[in-house]
């Protein structure tokens, strides 16, 4: 399976959206681009194989994998990237300013069972991050 995630860039951060082929899957935001600096920028652009992996505090979850530079960089609810991310994606249902969205957890159920539909057929599952556009 592949994943787009396309990305509009703002100083106060990232809103992207989620496409399986021609469908929308949900919207994400994310901390601003500060060159992949640790926690508090978005990831660089390109390629990932995402995996299914659990924790204490997240339960099942989705990790993106083999960031350059980065690790344990997660797909998990927030609804505020400055206050509740560290590098991660959140999915939301809706975004509502730069880096801020709504019903997290909801758009996060809906990516995990379609990511984790297909990793359970054996499928691999990819992201492709792409720009859209900056805003300054």
């Amino acid at each position: 399976m592949e994943l787009s995630l396309f990305r509009i860039y703002r100083p106060e951060g990232t809103n992207g959206e989620i496409i399986n082929g021609e469908q929308h899957v949900c919207f994400t935001i994310e901390l601003p681009w500060l060159n992949n600096a640790h926690k508090i920028s978005c990831i660089p652009e390109g390629r990932y194989e995402l995996r299914k992996r659990f924790d204490e505090k997240f339960h099942w979850h989705i990790e993106v994998c083999h960031v350059p530079e980065r690790d344990c960089i997660l797909m998990h609810p927030a609804n505020n990237a400055k206050l509740e991310l560290e590098g991660c994606i959140a999915p939301v249902t809706k975004t509502n300013g730069p880096g801020k969205g709504i019903l997290s957890v909801n758009a996060n159920e809906k990516l995990k069972d379609l990511v984790f539909g297909a990793l359970e057929k054996n499928e691999k599952v990819y992201l492709t991050i792409k720009k859209i556009i900056q805003i300054s």
